[in-house]
């Protein structure tokens, strides 16, 4: 990271049996901090409630309340109604959002039109957040926008395949921009198949720069400038960062 001029990174909790190691990473490094939450694609893990998950945003490092969403790509030849748990979780969260002025992580797959509809329904547009790993079309993201959300995009934009997707991030304004890995998963061109890693998020970032008809620095300096903003960190409080 220090190498590739990655200064901060956020390690984000999917399950609640590993959120203490997520937690002790931020604890022990002052530029990474980390979020608190259930992914969707989990369903045989321990349900968080919404004291939980309220307590556990108290801690200065947790900096989000996530990662959540819906995901009905594995859902197969289950029936919308047997994915009712998932949206339950998902309202979990996001009222824990609300009540703990956390900003939320959101994860959408084959499920963007209940994601939309959810986030409307519980008041997500009082909080904001970020769509995490973003791979919807750019209705969606205007839509996610509207209610206060980031747009993040991940070593996915960079694959060849992913023409639409790289329209639509021409689309996104450079103020509503973000850019991650997904470690270990999605590493981004040249590294695509391998494991991947925080530094890596240079390689996405050089691509959404020429996507953009921006420098690299401007890229860098404008989405480090998001991420300070969609998730509340008071840059006066870095000087122990890299």
């Amino acid at each position: 990271m220090v190498n590739a001029k990655v200064t901060h990174a956020l390690c984000v909790s999917v399950d609640l049996p590993d959120f203490p190691k997520v937690r002790q990473l931020a604890e022990d490094h002052a530029h990474l901090y980390a979020s608190v939450g259930v992914h969707p694609d989990y369903e045989d893990t321990p349900e968080p409630t919404l004291d939980f998950l309220v307590e556990a945003a108290k801690h200065p490092k947790i900096i989000a309340i996530g990662e959540t969403g819906l995901d009905y790509f594995r859902m197969g030849e289950r029936s919308y109604e047997s994915m009712e748990w998932q949206r339950e979780r998902f309202r979990t969260h996001i009222r824990a959002a609300i009540a703990s002025g956390r900003p939320l992580i959101i994860h959408t797959r084959s499920a963007s039109e209940d994601t939309l509809r959810i986030l409307k329904e519980e008041g997500a547009d009082r909080i904001g957040g970020v769509m995490h790993c973003f791979t919807e079309s750019l209705e969606v993201a205007k839509a996610a926008m509207e209610m206060g959300f980031f747009i993040s995009f991940s070593g996915i934009v960079t694959f060849k395949s992913a023409k639409d997707l790289q329209e639509t991030c021409k689309h996104v304004p450079l103020e509503r921009i973000l850019i991650e890995t997904d470690s270990p998963y999605l590493a981004p061109i040249p590294y695509r198949g391998k494991t991947n890693e925080p530094a890596w998020v240079a390689k996405v970032g050089e691509f959404v720069a020429e996507l953009k008809g921006v420098s690299v620095e401007c890229l860098g300096e404008q989405t480090s400038k998001n991420f300070f903003e969609c998730f509340q960190v008071d840059k006066k409080i870095l000087s122990g960062a890299i």
